[in-house]
């Protein structure tokens, strides 16, 4: 049996910590970094190391994995003298797993390039339960053997990998992915609104949405905590507007003017503006019960 890669984890957030976790209990040697230290220390306690920057966390690793909020808090990781790439050795395998910018995946390719670093952008689908259970779908780009060398990991946190193409690949697919997802998400929201407020039986017609033709994984799984209030999150709301953002932004780069995210972002910026976005994205329906 092979020895399994020495793996950097970087962004102990809601997807993060159960995609570390699943590669400590995958028998990787791991070590973390967040930036708030508390939030490692359940991985620490299972037997992860704990570094204090992140040019400590890759200085040792042959892979190093990042999952974060957005292109600043990637680029916060990755640069500077106390930056992954740093302290990463040449021959390093990086892994961008976060939703950012095919622009920004692109310019870290560039820099891994000149330090003569593998990279493959792998970001997910799933939410906080996926994670947890290994049940995540990595959408990848980057060259095959990068991909040959990532597989065990990626295999450790999900259940599929799809690989798209070339470097940037993955993060236009989640980009175009997340914007249908940010659509579905209001249009629902506006769907419950008008159940509720007509004479219709809410659980009869909500029943309809979530088994019949528009009833896709999302909308039953929100179509579920819009109906019983839960909002505690899987997925925040802040970043679905950020990832309909940058999808609005590429698709402008060929010429295509997504009015229907435009308009989804509208709403969802709205509910932030309410205070919902720290919330799960399904509370984004409480625009529509005043």
């Amino acid at each position: 049996m092979s020895q399994k890669s020495k793996i950097a984890f970087m962004g102990l957030g809601i997807m993060g910590s159960g995609m570390a976790g699943r590669l400590l209990d995958g028998g990787f040697p791991l070590t973390v970094y967040n930036r708030s230290r508390e939030r490692s220390a359940p991985l620490e306690a299972k037997g992860a190391r704990v570094a204090g920057t992140p040019r400590e966390a890759g200085a040792n690793a042959e892979i190093i994995i990042s999952m974060v909020a957005d292109d600043a808090a990637s680029r916060a990781l990755w640069l500077g003298p106390d930056g992954a790439l740093a302290g990463a050795k040449p021959g390093t395998l990086i892994i961008e797993s976060s939703t950012v910018s095919v622009g920004w995946i692109r310019e870290l390719g560039e820099l891994a390039i000149k330090n003569k670093l593998e990279m493959l952008d792998a970001p997910v689908t799933g939410s906080r339960g996926a994670a947890g259970a290994g049940q995540l779908v990595f959408l990848v780009g980057g060259e095959s053997a990068a991909l040959q060398r990532a597989t065990p990991a990626l295999s450790a946190m999900g259940r599929d990998t799809m690989h798209l193409g070339a470097l940037g690949s993955g993060a236009l697919m989640k980009l175009i992915n997340n914007f249908v997802c940010g659509v579905q998400l209001v249009s629902l929201a506006e769907a419950v609104a008008m159940i509720q407020r007509s004479d219709l039986d809410f659980p009869k017609a909500l029943a309809v949405l979530t088994d019949g033709a528009p009833g896709s994984p999302l909308v039953k799984m929100i179509g579920a905590r819009m109906a019983a209030r839960d909002y505690t999150p899987n997925f925040l709301l802040h970043l679905m507007a950020k990832d309909l953002r940058y999808a609005i932004a590429e698709a402008g780069k060929y010429s295509l003017d997504l009015t229907t995210a435009k308009s989804a972002l509208g709403r969802a910026n709205e509910a932030i503006a309410a205070g919902f976005g720290d919330r799960d994205l399904s509370s984004v329906v409480e625009l529509f019960r005043k």
